[in-house]
């Protein structure tokens, strides 16, 4: 899974990121099986073909929000329209080391359509800053995700993974902003959802710095199966004074 912020070092990608290794181990992916009759209720569609219900309330209907950098606004990844991009971020050097997913664009692409074809308890979206993509997200549910296997998990924990894009984005507090900024767009249109959760690799101190400085509190340490992580929570609850 990602850890946090490369906006405060060059060398600490916001990344509470999904590796390659994530993918062969059914311990850190996205391989919990949901009751059929759980499935079958996000499923049903109408005459438009969209879900009648959400796992993450419609993350494409939540819009906008202000922030002290610009207007940021997540929009669910279109395959065909932001592979290029994202596939680019992803092989940035630095961006590489934590997410572990470089290569051909078929390896970023075979990583997107494992959320997009699921069963929607993760959604990749494009961070787009006064208009302008300039970082990717991962909002998924915490409580349904393999995470919830290493702390207390409540129902409808939302989890969120940043990938800051390009250069010029990092090393400059913003992820901290663009995190607190996610973290109150899940609360606002979330209302089933008390605490969104991140978990940044425990040694990297400016990720977890970021987070703290978004509001987020450090819970606890876990131990993943690819690293010791740094379980941060911003609570509803405290949302307006931390």
């Amino acid at each position: 899974m990602p850890s946090a912020d490369a906006s405060t070092d060059a060398r600490t990608d916001i990344t509470t990121a999904p590796t390659a290794e994530d993918s062969e181990d059914s311990e850190d992916t996205l391989e919990l099986r949901l009751p059929a009759e759980f499935v079958a209720r996000y499923t049903q569609t109408g005459e438009t073909g969209e879900s009648a219900d959400d796992l993450l309330d419609r993350i494409g209907d939540w819009g906008p929000s202000r922030t002290p950098a610009g207007s940021f606004h997540l929009v669910p990844v279109q395959v065909e329209r932001d592979l290029p991009l994202i596939g680019r971020w992803i092989n940035d050097p630095t961006v590489a080391t934590f997410w572990e997913l470089a290569g051909t664009e078929c390896v970023t692409e075979a990583h997107l359509r494992s959320q997009l074809d699921g069963d929607g308890r993760s959604v990749p979206c494009l961070g787009l800053l006064e208009g302008t993509p300039m970082s990717y997200w991962e909002v998924y549910r915490a409580d349904l995700d393999p995470l919830a296997r290493h702390y207390p998990a409540r129902p409808h924990d939302t989890g969120v993974h940043l990938l800051l894009g390009g250069v010029a984005d990092r090393g400059r507090g913003l992820g901290s902003i663009l995190l607190r900024a996610v973290a109150d767009l899940v609360l606002d249109n979330r209302p089933s959802c008390a605490r969104v959760v991140a978990e940044p690799d425990l040694r990297n101190t400016p990720s977890v710095s970021a987070f703290l400085s978004a509001g987020f509190r450090f819970a606890a340490e876990v131990d993943l199966p690819v690293k010791r992580a740094a379980l941060m929570v911003r609570d509803r609850g405290l949302r307006d004074v931390l």
